[in-house]
């Protein structure tokens, strides 16, 4: 039984190096996603108290977060494996593009919880600002 163990960990710990380079990139995706999960439940529970009702914590939204950083991790190692093994030559950084977009909505997503928590114009002005500046990026002719 302990010789199994040992070629398990052994072999699971071979799969994590190969993923040594990103590691930074999934840090980052999940503090990202981390943040906005817990200022949303305080958004959540901030509005529920505006509004007079009554606040729940919903795991089914937790789970949803769950599965969202899944996907994300899964879509980091994804792009990199492209980036690495099929079109090494090109040096696209498909993975840093794609963690930059997941960090990039999670921001987004944040500003909006700040505005529901704080009540406080400032962020609602920088959604506004960001939104605008994504987009005249998007469509450079309007």
């Amino acid at each position: 039984m302990e010789t199994i163990l040992k070629y398990c960990s052994g072999g699971i710990m071979a799969v994590l190096s190969i993923l040594a380079p990103i590691q930074g990139l999934i840090i980052c995706a999940v503090i990202f996603i981390a943040i906005d999960f817990v200022t949303g439940v305080t958004a959540s529970y901030k509005k529920a108290q505006r509004n007079g009702g009554v606040w729940a914590f919903e795991s089914e939204k937790a789970w949803n977060t769950v599965t969202k950083l899944a996907f994300v991790m899964a879509g980091i190692v994804l792009a990199w494996l492209i980036d690495f093994c099929i079109l090494d030559f090109m040096n696209l950084r498909l993975a840093n593009i794609f963690t930059g977009f997941v960090c990039g909505v999670e921001f987004w997503s944040y500003l909006e919880n700040a505005a529901d928590i704080s009540d406080h114009p400032l962020f609602r002005k920088l959604g506004r600002l960001i939104k605008k500046q994504i987009d005249k990026k998007i469509d450079p002719e309007n």
